[in-house]
């Protein structure tokens, strides 16, 4: 019976690699097409990895707590099944070729003529002929500049499959000559500590962010006595009219006026392509919540089309949620703008790294007191600090400017952001 590799899914668009947390099949169990047969954490969720087929798991290639290439494969299926792959494969030329089929004519071996037997005689190898590509490999080599003919395929009969496409673009060169070893601390100075998934990830994205997207960064200083108060007051009605369960936070607030201005501003609400921008037509506001080992950024959908509770209630969820580690794949992915804030831990003022493909995120401080002029003399009131982070191929600094001043003036009056 014909075998198929089971691979490392693709949770999230910018997942490369994950985690293979646990099996829940084990080798020489049957399954049904759609069974759960192992569970993976991707730098966003964890989630179920489903048997593509009815079968065998004749041989499970990755180990609990591994870190696969997205692609790569985790196990062996056999299978009844005559063609997973379409019956069609590409080979090198571009031509097609049925799977399994036996190589043209043209580049077939000719029949040796009949002569004596000899057993002890080694036949000469036939000449390989083209090898086998699936299409989407061909479709990836072409989208990460790799040779075909310089990729090994790890698939019946040498088929190059997407996953050693990905591992030949990122396997790193031969140096030209060896770096100095460098010192090794003593056994007993260090402890060392193998990075999550999570971790490695938002590590390799805040490294690309920084290095392919040049930052321009904007601060203003709003006074935030009014929002602080519209806040205080609405919490009470609610809990007058008896949803004491929900509270509406500062940063609910900034993302609802956010969500807002996004909508009003549109440029704003880009992501930089090239030779293109694309402007999104939904306003998704992502959140930045710190968790343990990493950065998970869940997504408010559709926010400026929300209520400002509908907005508080939904983040508070999906706040939870990233802290249980139970974020789903819809939670994640697609936001076009983000709200950092780090003010609950007394930061005045801070710059945030954008989360590309967006364009722009906001860093939201803390509102501490500071003596400011009153028509009526020397007053104190708390004030906090928001810079906002863009990506300067897409928007110049004035327009981040003007939405900078539209949101000051949004929050220093609150029921603009529920009217």
């Amino acid at each position: 019976m014909p075998e198929i590799e089971v691979p490392m899914p693709k949770l999230s668009m910018t997942m490369e690699e994950g985690e293979l947390i646990s099996w829940v099949k084990r080798e020489g169990d049957q399954v049904r097409a759609g069974d759960v047969i192992a569970e993976v954490n991707s730098d966003k969720v964890e989630m179920e990895v489903e048997s593509p087929a009815d079968g065998t798991l004749v041989r499970l290639t990755a180990t609990e707590g591994e870190i696969v290439p997205v692609g790569a494969p985790i196990a062996t299926l056999e299978t009844e099944a005559e063609d997973l792959l379409g019956g069609i494969l590409d080979t090198p030329d571009g031509t097609a070729t049925e799977a399994g089929a036996e190589t043209p004519p043209s580049t077939a071996e000719a029949a040796a003529p009949a002569g004596p037997a000899d057993s002890t005689a080694t036949p000469a190898p036939a000449p390989a002929g083209p090898t086998p590509v699936v299409p989407a490999a061909r479709r990836r080599a072409g989208e990460l500049g790799v040779d075909l003919a310089a990729v090994t395929g790890t698939g019946p009969n040498g088929l190059v499959r997407v996953g050693d496409v990905e591992a030949a673009a990122t396997a790193p060169a031969t140096p030209a000559a060896a770096a100095p070893a460098a010192p090794v601390a003593q056994a007993d100075d260090v402890e060392e500590i193998p990075l999550s998934s999570m971790r490695r990830v938002v590590a390799r994205r805040l490294v690309e962010s920084m290095q392919s997207t040049p930052h321009f960064y904007l601060t203003t200083n709003v006074d935030a006595e009014d929002l602080l108060g519209f806040r205080a007051e609405l919490n009470e009605q609610l809990a007058a009219g008896g949803d004491e369960d929900l509270k509406v936070s500062v940063n609910d607030l900034i993302v609802k006026a956010c969500a807002n201005l996004l909508q009003t501003n549109p440029q704003l609400n880009v992501s930089f392509a090239g030779d293109k921008l694309l402007v999104h037509r939904r306003v998704n506001v992502g959140i930045a919540v710190a968790v343990d080992g990493g950065l998970l950024v869940p997504v408010v959908r559709d926010a400026d089309h929300k209520s400002l509770t509908q907005v508080a209630r939904e983040a508070r969820e999906l706040i939870g949620r990233a802290r249980d580690g139970k974020l789903a794949g819809d939670d994640v992915g697609g936001g076009t703008f983000t709200v950092s804030n780090l003010g609950m831990f007394g930061i005045e003022q801070f710059t945030a790294v954008i989360n590309p493909p967006e364009a722009a995120i906001l860093a939201v401080g803390a509102a501490l007191p500071e003596p400011v002029a009153t028509d009526d003399g020397l007053a104190v009131h708390r004030r906090m600090r928001l810079t906002l982070s863009i990506d300067h191929r897409a928007l110049d600094g004035a327009t981040g400017a003007a939405f900078l001043a539209q949101l000051k003036d949004s929050l220093e009056h609150p029921l603009r952001i529920v009217a």
